[in-house]
């Protein structure tokens, strides 16, 4: 394990998606009666551990919340995550499908990866790991063989387990990884989770030929494996930082790399010939290097939340930006900037006013509890702003959805 104090008591928090139906490619609540009954410690490498189970849940903020408070824990945490990936049509970034999750929903009933991403950066590096078991659909499993930094975490958390391609037809995938985990910790072992993650992929790589050529994480990035049994499965190595080509946005300040070089105007320009998803591509990449290079809630690493918050913007995502301008304020306080801070005061309007532009009840009703205890924090400038989000709330929850659509 990352962490292995005995004094120090651990946090595990099992979450295990899909959704009801036809769209179910894995039975992802079919490995949680082996996890829990592992005794808890054993998932955290501590002596004692808190566990947290989240089976089918329907509402990413619900998850959202129980994540959140699991990252705020003091001790080690050990995130297991079981489900299935895809990629949602407008921005192409990857999301866990839920209960209700459906492909026409899927942006408003699905937990976006990139919300996990966020909040594992608050964390303290070292004391947190993620393993996960899941199944990628067909569109993300093309885009992770190529793009092997698309489910990337911040520095500091260490990552095991594997993403297998979407199974045959009328066919749901086993979450054998996790089992394989379990079965181990059951027998009375405790491993180092290296080396749990090699004895694990070794007995489970024969078994089945639709694992063949599954992706495998160990301690950061995935990377494909050989196609060949049983090396189906192969320890990850990190790859090289990515070299995006990059891009800007009016009102965030210019970010200037090492080389003199500006990557905003490119990715800007790329947004404005409506190529949005290849500058959110390239400044979600450019954020990941921040984190890398000068720390998870750096200056640098929200410069490019923020230049993702406006990019949204203009590819008339309006959910997303208010999604990623709260994240950003919730950042900027993290720093101990002060509630008055134009720059907090500005993340938080823009959020406001991102969230003033929705027209789909559904994802307004989702942001506005994240948007109303910011705006309780943050009033602003404009007098009376929290009153008027909560009337417009208000006269939405009383509103027919067909009317505000």
């Amino acid at each position: 394990m990352v962490i292995d104090r005995e004094d120090t008591a651990g946090t595990a928090l099992l979450l295990a998606a899909a959704p009801v139906g036809k769209g179910r490619l894995i039975d992802a609540v079919g490995v949680l009666p082996a996890l829990a009954a592992v005794p808890p410690g054993a998932l955290t490498g501590t002596a004692s551990a808190t566990l947290v189970e989240l089976a089918d849940p329907l509402d990413p903020q619900a998850v959202l919340t129980r994540l959140r408070a699991a990252v705020a824990t003091p001790g080690p945490l050990s995130l297991y995550i079981a489900g299935q990936l895809h990629l949602d049509h407008r921005q192409c970034l990857p999301h866990l499908a839920l209960a209700r999750t459906s492909p026409s929903t899927l942006r408003y009933t699905a937990l976006p990866w990139h919300w996990i991403a966020g909040e594992l950066k608050l964390r303290r590096p070292g004391t947190t790991t993620v393993v996960v078991d899941l199944v990628a659909d067909d569109p993300t499993w093309r885009r992770l063989v190529t793009d092997r930094g698309l489910l990337a975490l911040c520095h500091g958390v260490g990552v095991y387990g594997r993403v297998a391609p979407p199974p045959g037809r009328r066919t749901i995938a086993s979450p054998d990884y996790l089992k394989a985990c379990a079965a181990i910790w059951r027998s009375g072992a405790r491993p180092p989770l290296a080396a749990l993650h090699e004895q694990v992929v070794a007995q489970t790589a024969p078994q089945s030929g639709a694992a063949l050529g599954a992706l495998v994480f160990a301690a950061g990035f995935p990377s494909p494996a050989p196609a060949s049994a049983p090396s189906a499965y192969v320890p990850a190595t990190p790859p090289a930082p990515p070299e995006p080509t990059h891009v800007s946005v009016p009102a965030v300040p210019p970010a200037r790399q090492e080389t003199g070089t500006d990557p905003l105007p490119s990715i800007l320009a790329a947004a404005e010939s409506g190529r949005h998803g290849e500058a959110g591509a390239a400044a979600a990449a450019w954020e990941q290097h921040a984190h890398r290079t000068h720390g998870s809630g750096s200056p640098q690493a929200i410069h490019w939340l923020e230049v993702r918050a406006d990019l949204a913007r203009l590819a008339g995502d309006p959910a997303a930006s208010c999604r990623l301008w709260l994240v950003a304020a919730e950042a900027r306080l993290t720093r101990r900037q002060a509630l008055d801070d134009p720059e907090v005061e500005g993340a938080v309007d823009r959020a406001h006013h991102q969230w003033e532009q929705l027209r789909d009840p559904e994802a307004a009703r989702a942001l506005a509890p994240a948007l109303i205890a910011l705006r309780r924090r943050v009033p602003g400038r404009q007098r009376g702003a929290l009153e008027v989000l909560q009337r417009r709330l208000e006269r939405w929850h009383d509103t027919p959805e067909n009317v505000m659509r």
